[in-house]
């Protein structure tokens, strides 16, 4: 993402809808129902949604689109469904569902029984990214991560959740690099709003973000991470022909599989609470990281 470019705080009902691939009377529903939170409301009186219920909103939609019943997913959210124990109880009911709907709903049961397998929401991811993270050691992947990647796969689709998921796959196995990720991403999210963006803080959190990255490569570079990237393109172009000259146009333009938006348009609906302070830390490690580049 461009340092230039920040995406919203929060964003409204209609733009939340189009980012997740729903429509506003699907969200005021989830409300009625309890299985999105009221969010709060600006002074206009109209709902903003700020980066977790987006994040909820999405989980909600893939949930859905896999054939979960509202009420099921209610009480998935309710009752931690990411324990082994829930995702049985829940998803027993939807099997008997699909087992009398089999022809209609053989995508549905694929989806189900990847979730079952994996025993978390990565089930619910597409194919390409589940694949590329089921040999992780149990626990070591984080509904946090889960998270970006689903926002990942949405705006950039399940190839770029893939070879975003290689820096999950280095911090899951090297247990030092995940305790200073976490350290890093502790001190970012301190520079709140109360912080000022020449805070010496955010300078040299800036440093220790731009060594971290560095050393995150380096580890993905030695354990032939980014030979496996390589080898995700090359499996992506086989599943995928050469686009026709309209594909090529919207690639262009920055267009994916995000409904009628572009990767661009998408970005700018998924919003992210970020404080000056830490736009500035994160704009000063890009520029860290530009300096250090070969063509620099």
């Amino acid at each position: 993402m461009h340092s230039s470019f920040k995406p919203p705080r929060q964003v409204k009902i209609g733009d939340a809808a189009a980012f997740a691939g729903t429509t506003p009377r699907a969200i005021r529903h989830y409300h009625e129902i309890g299985l999105l939170p009221e969010p709060e409301r600006g002074g206009d009186d109209r709902r903003r949604y700020g980066h977790e219920d987006m994040i909820r909103l999405l989980w909600i939609r893939k949930m859905a689109d896999a054939g979960i019943a509202l009420d099921d997913i209610r009480d998935a959210f309710t009752t931690g469904t990411d324990s082994e124990d829930g995702i049985a109880g829940t998803l027993e009911r939807l099997e008997e569902t699909l087992a009398e709907q089999e022809a209609e709903l053989r995508r549905q049961r694929t989806a189900v029984r990847r979730m079952r397998t994996e025993g978390s929401r990565m089930g619910l991811l597409s194919d390409f990214v589940t694949d590329r993270l089921k040999n992780l050691p149990e626990g070591s992947l984080r509904q946090a991560d889960l998270d970006t990647l689903l926002v990942t796969e949405r705006i950039f689709g399940p190839l770029g959740a893939a070879v975003q998921a290689t820096r999950f796959i280095a911090l899951a196995t090297h247990p030092a690099l995940r305790e200073d990720s976490d350290r890093i991403d502790d001190a970012e999210e301190a520079l709140d709003d109360s912080v000022p963006v020449d805070d010496p803080r955010v300078a040299q959190l800036a440093v220790e973000r731009h060594i971290f990255e560095s050393a995150l490569q380096a580890v993905i570079e030695e354990s032939g991470l980014d030979e496996d990237n390589d080898a995700l393109f090359d499996a992506w172009d086989a599943l995928h022909p050469e686009p026709t000259d309209n594909d090529e146009a919207d690639i262009s333009s920055g267009r994916r599989e995000t409904g009628s938006m572009s990767a661009f348009e998408a970005i700018g609906k998924m919003p992210y609470d970020t404080s000056p302070a830490q736009w500035r830390c994160m704009e000063l490690a890009i520029e860290l990281s530009a300096q250090d580049s070969p063509s620099s």
